[in-house]
């Protein structure tokens, strides 16, 4: 029996590591100069906004990949495509290490990367390949049955914009984890479904629409930004749109999922995405050949990490989980927390004090990591099962703060994600004396709020316009006693493309008959001028 036992587990170590995972790079992109001329076949009017405010350019990453090279692959025997990737012209393949070798033939591939780095050119020593157990659980526990989040919010001052009416309105977050069952038929996501908040998603995983599924995780990591339960629990940006990704197999633990996380946010960036949440991390896999070393978490190695990095690229802002692995072998951040423009989240607790799960920093070419803290002791979640309770770990500490940073984004729209990411890192109570355990500190939002408006010497609106961006209707927040208002709207050549009176009474101008775009407003009424951006979706 035991040496039928031994064949068995021979077999299954076999089994397990007879398939290898690489990513295939291609040389080119042939129809690049289409893609570039009409730029409504790749990405979204709402994507193409993001990028007028940031002036960021078009270039060969926005470009499809060439869709014959995919073909290819997908037809050559023993090769399986697991997930592609524009920004880096490859896909992620599986198959033995000769099927995947011969891929180098083809002349349209440029290189080859195996997960495994012992197998490339200069890689590191190989490492005994004895499959091991990865515990899924992201190392959150529900400790309580009933809580309020108005110490999560107002730890990091974000009921101070809530009060001006910065709840997140108009900016989109895309939420990548294992799956949001729940969230589609339980009360504490009602008002998300009642506005029409949540525009859509998609399960890469299961390469299925059906995102209610999977994991719990991500239900537990949207609560606590657009969650609300009155009373219970109000998410730190409640007003916000949400996309829902399902990059995270709860099933194995294997670097697909980071190709799987790339691929969504691409698909983010393309539906005009400004922030995504990424309550994930990622270190050790099931087949140790593919496990990181605190080396790897240099800002620019890993999959991953390279992912994030072209996603500040495209404009976008990445709010990263820390980790919970303090006390393990490996007490440093995961990927792709090391990433030197996305803002990484470790956890306090209720008094502000350091978790002792949270991971510590630096990455290992000494920048500082974490960027910030949040609570994520007994944070305040929705269950899938629509109940309202608590959980621990820096998945939660990371969302409290993406919502905020949707909030501080939507009282800025003109900024960069650059300008938010250091308004945000400049409120912190450490920043100038940051720490391996709080990096610098905890944000204040509304002191980045206010830093914002003293530095580029702008006056807060007194004329507020909401909401803003707009399908529609756009209304001014007029103070008490105003008289007549006149409202200009120049289009981005200059032109006046509105011209209307506003009132007390009727405060309102209509955007229907415009385009989809920027526009730039003056508004005036005898004593003062102000001038501002509206986006018309």
């Amino acid at each position: 029996m035991k040496r039928f036992l031994l064949v068995i587990a021979l077999f299954y170590s076999y089994a397990c590591f007879s398939q290898e995972d690489a990513w295939v790079y291609f040389t080119d992109k042939p129809q690049s100069q289409y893609y570039l001329d009409n730029p409504l076949e790749m990405l979204t009017q709402k994507a193409l906004n993001r990028r007028t405010v940031q002036g960021i350019a078009l270039d060969g990453r926005d470009v499809p990949i060439h869709q014959p090279y995919i073909d290819a692959l997908v037809a050559t025997p023993g090769i399986t495509v697991m997930a592609k990737s524009k920004w880096m012209n490859c896909v992620h393949v599986r198959g033995s290490v000769e099927d995947i070798s011969n891929l180098g033939s083809l002349d349209f591939v440029e290189s080859i990367d195996y997960a495994d780095n012992s197998l490339n050119t200069s890689g590191r020593p190989g490492r005994e390949r004895k499959p091991s157990a990865i515990a899924k659980t992201f190392e959150t526990a529900a400790d309580f049955s009933y809580g309020n989040s108005s110490n999560q919010i107002q730890m990091l001052n974000g009921h101070l914009l809530h009060q001006q009416d910065f709840t997140g309105g108009g900016i989109t977050i895309a939420v990548l984890d294992n799956g949001f069952p729940g969230v589609n038929n339980t009360q504490p996501f009602q008002r998300l479904s009642a506005n029409n908040l949540i525009l859509g998603g998609y399960n890469f995983v299961q390469r299925s629409d059906n995102i209610y599924t999977g994991g719990t995780h991500g239900t537990l990591v949207l609560s606590t930004m657009g969650g609300y339960a009155e009373g219970q629990l109000v998410g730190t940006a409640p007003d916000a749109f949400y996309y829902l990704f399902v990059t995270e197999d709860t099933a194995d633990e294997n670097p697909v999922e980071e190709s799987y996380w790339v691929e969504a946010a691409e698909m983010a960036d393309s539906l005009g995405v400004d922030v995504i949440n990424t309550s994930l991390g990622y270190f050790v896999y099931n087949d140790p050949a593919y496990s990181y070393t605190y080396e790897d978490l240099d800002g620019q190695t890993t999959f991953i990490t390279r992912g994030a990095n072209a996603a500040f690229s495209r404009g976008m802002l990445c709010i990263t989980s820390a980790g919970n692995s303090a006390t393990s072998a490996n007490p440093h951040i995961t990927a792709p927390g090391d990433a030197p423009n996305t803002l990484t989240v470790g956890a306090v607790d209720e008094n502000e004090q350091y978790a002792s799960f949270s991971s510590i920093g630096p990455t290992f070419d000494q920048r500082i990591k974490p960027d910030v803290m949040a609570r994520g002791v007994a944070s305040v979640v929705a269950t899938a099962e629509g109940g309202i309770g608590a959980s621990n770990g820096t998945s939660f500490s990371s969302p409290i703060t993406a919502g905020l940073v949707a909030c501080l984004w939507q009282a800025l729209p003109g900024k960069t994600n650059a300008e938010i990411l250091q308004l945000v890192r400049q409120s912190a109570d450490r920043f100038a004396n940051p720490n391996a355990q709080y990096g610098y500190g905890i944000p204040d939002f509304a002191l980045a709020l206010s830093n914002a408006l003293e530095v580029t010497d702008v006056v807060k609106p007194t004329f507020l316009p909401y909401p803003n961006p707009s399908w529609g209707i756009v209304t001014f927040m007029l103070p008490e006693g105003k008289g007549d208002i006149r409202v200009v709207l120049y289009n981005n050549l200059g032109q006046d493309v509105l011209n209307s009176v506003i009132t007390a009474s009727k405060p309102n101008i209509s955007l229907e008959s415009l385009p989809q775009g920027i526009y730039s407003y003056k508004l005036q009424d005898g004593q003062q001028t102000q001038s501002g951006r509206i986006i018309k979706q």
